[in-house]
């Protein structure tokens, strides 16, 4: 082996030591997630975990997890009985949630501020069918995926 192929061999195995070392699950919120049952659609963000989880047989709901304490947050007047959510998003102060949702055959966008306790239904011009979010650190911006005749798009949109 020439002196070169052995710097990169040996340069190559330092690499992969180092993404072993550096990833460890972190337990405590891990054994929290699986308490919840099936989970989906999580979004992160600094001390937050927003997701969508059912347990076995039940109804699928937006759970904001507070990763400072590894405690649940109670999210009064989000997880509707008439809805089925499909996609969230939460800002980096935890105040505030985007979701999209399945409600009377339709999928509605809506935006979900903490400290109200209330959602804000947010509407798509031109109009499409929305499926996954994201938001913004602040909380300012948020990207939608929309279907529009057959076409994915993203739309991003200013908020109030």
């Amino acid at each position: 082996m020439s002196r070169p192929q052995r710097i990169l061999t040996a340069l190559c195995g330092l690499l992969l030591v180092g993404c072993q070392g550096g990833m460890r699950p972190i337990q405590a919120v891990n054994q929290r997630l699986s308490r919840l049952g099936e989970s989906e659609s999580a979004s992160l963000s600094r001390n937050w975990l927003a997701l969508i989880a059912s347990r076995s047989g039940g109804r699928a709901q937006v759970q904001l997890i507070d990763r400072r304490r590894n405690a649940p947050v109670q999210l009064q007047g989000l997880n509707r009985p008439d809805s089925l959510p499909i996609s969230v998003a939460v800002d980096q102060q935890g105040e505030r949630l985007a979701l999209v949702r399945q409600r009377d055959d339709r999928s509605e966008l809506v935006l979900y501020r903490r400290s109200i306790q209330a959602t804000q239904p947010l509407a798509i011009e031109p109009a499409g069918v929305p499926r996954r979010v994201s938001l913004s650190a602040d909380g300012r911006v948020l990207a939608v995926e929309v279907s529009r005749n057959g076409l994915w798009q993203v739309d991003l949109l200013e908020l109030p």
